[in-house]
């Protein structure tokens, strides 16, 4: 009917890795309906693939009866008899129709559900390849511009990099090649959808990973990482080996390491930072290079008050107060930074209120006294006139 598909059948599992008879069903249902189509549903019909000759063939069910009420689907018992001596009345007999009325359109529907799950095993291929790599750095090539979001060739898919996921002042041009962090694969109508970012965290993190093999062998761990994209970055490190210094490991020599991914950020500024399970140890080296006089900390607010010299405090707080901002993300605490002058205010305000409050509670005894001293006469008088 379809012409000898085993080949065909053998050649898709093979380099599609379709399964056999999830194929083999769908070439069933499709020839199937391509059939009850050609007899407009008036018959009682099945498909069936013979791997013998590699068709699909389709038999036509009719029910033996005394008297035929209905031709398509009947069939009296004389008749019956011819083909199969054996049958009874209310046996169902079924013959093999003649595939050259609808040779055509059965090939034709097997062509396409072969394209139709060829399609459908490659989207899912990809879904699956791409969905274990979330949270990888992978290279691909511009192919063009649509409402500002970048379509990405990733050699098996194309990907998209969002508007949003772009980093300011960062322009490409079609088959310019781009490096980008896999932030999230689904599922959708048109296929799978795989977004790319190269504004997350996380390319910061795979970039020196890629770049310091002490992080990749888990010597040097990198416990967090903060970006504002474009401007500056905070990466915070810790050594499992005493021996290793993990900014040095980071820094590189003469800091070719760390260079390497500031260049592929486009000159994104790149703090490295000691981390310490001590939040405010943590918070002066993230402060860094700012100065740090004290550190007062609410472990049950979770919040640091942090005071600086007052030469410093424009450094810790930052441009647009960018260091804090970054600094406090990284930590995963408030921060609230003060000058040493300022919280000198402070305290002498707090004297002034309290010498305020004292005094007016010292009048507040005087007044007392002296009114106790007044009533005392007429108490007496009140006794004597009372004997």
């Amino acid at each position: 009917m379809v012409g000898n598909l085993n080949h065909i059948i053998d050649q898709v599992v093979k380099d599609k890795g379709i399964d056999r008879d999830v194929l083999i069903e769908a070439l069933e249902s499709a020839v199937l309906s391509a059939a009850n189509k050609k007899f407009r549903n008036t018959r009682d019909l099945e498909a069936h693939y013979n791997e013998e000759i590699g068709e699909v063939e389709v038999f036509e069910f009719v029910t033996v009866v005394e008297e035929v009420v209905d031709s398509y689907k009947e069939i009296d018992i004389d008749e019956a008899r011819e083909i199969d001596p054996d049958v009874e009345v209310g046996d169902s007999l079924g013959m093999m129709l003649d595939a050259g009325s609808f040779s055509r359109i059965a090939a034709q529907t097997a062509k396409q559900v072969i394209i139709q799950k060829v399609r459908e095993a490659e989207r899912e291929g990809v879904y699956t390849e791409f969905k274990n790599r979330v949270g990888e750095v992978v290279n691909g090539i511009v192919r063009r511009y649509e409402r500002g979001d970048l379509i990405v060739d990733l050699g098996r898919a194309e990907a998209l990099l969002p508007s949003r996921a772009q980093v300011p002042r960062e322009n490409y041009r079609q088959t310019d090649p781009v490096r980008a962090y896999i932030s999230e694969v689904k599922m959708s109508a048109k296929g799978p959808q795989i977004i790319l970012s190269r504004t997350h965290p996380g390319l910061l993190i795979s970039l020196f990973s890629s770049e310091v093999p002490e992080i990749a062998e888990g010597i040097v761990e990198i416990k967090g990482a903060v970006r504002e994209p474009g401007s500056r970055a905070k990466i915070a490190v810790v050594s499992h080996d005493i021996d290793v210094d993990p900014i040095g490991a980071c820094v590189g020599m003469r800091g070719s390491r760390v260079q390497n991914v500031v260049t592929e950020l486009r000159g994104e500024r790149i703090d490295i930072i000691p981390w310490s399970p001590d939040p405010a140890r943590f918070a002066c080296a993230a402060l860094a290079p700012a100065e740090v006089s004290r550190v007062y900390v609410d472990d049950d607010e979770q919040s640091l008050e942090i005071i600086v010299p007052d030469d410093q405090l424009s450094l810790a707080i930052g441009k647009k107060g960018q260091n804090v901002r970054l600094a406090a993300k990284l930590i995963g605490w408030k921060i609230d930074i003060k000058s040493e002058s300022r919280v000198l205010e402070e305290e002498q305000e707090e004297a002034r209120k309290s010498n305020e409050s004292d005094d007016a509670e010292e009048s507040g005894i005087t007044d007392a006294v002296d009114s106790s001293a007044v009533d005392s006469p007429e108490t007496d008088q009140d006794q004597e006139n009372q004997d």
